[in-house]
């Protein structure tokens, strides 16, 4: 399944909403998207709740954005409904715990300001 990662931006705030799978052909594409909304001083929700499949290129992608991310003062980055496969996988691997989790797009905007 093809990838899609649209970006828009909200006050004080942007939502990357990702579709399709993550895989060894596509997370290049994702992390490409991402990176080119993460600025310094960014907030950003990723909406994950479109993505079914997540492989070990796509773990190693999502750990490589969080660094990369988190590494610019200010940076701040949720991850939103993530498929409970996918949050399983993320949980088993210990990568989940570097990121915030929220269900809602509401309830991530709410934790980037905490």
């Amino acid at each position: 399944m093809a990838l899609s990662v649209n970006v828009t931006e909200q006050t004080g705030y942007s939502i990357a909403a990702v579709v399709g799978d993550v895989d060894g052909a596509t997370a290049p594409e994702l992390q490409e998207a991402v990176l080119a909304a993460a600025g310094p001083g960014c907030r950003l929700l990723l909406d994950m709740s479109q993505v079914a499949y997540m492989s070990s290129a796509g773990l190693r992608v999502m750990l490589l954005l969080y660094r990369q991310i988190s590494a610019n003062a200010g940076s701040k980055v949720v991850l939103v409904g993530l498929p409970e496969d996918v949050q399983e996988t993320m949980a088993a691997t210990g990568f989940l715990k570097f990121f915030v989790i929220a269900d809602t797009l509401e309830d991530g905007a709410a934790a980037l300001n905490r």
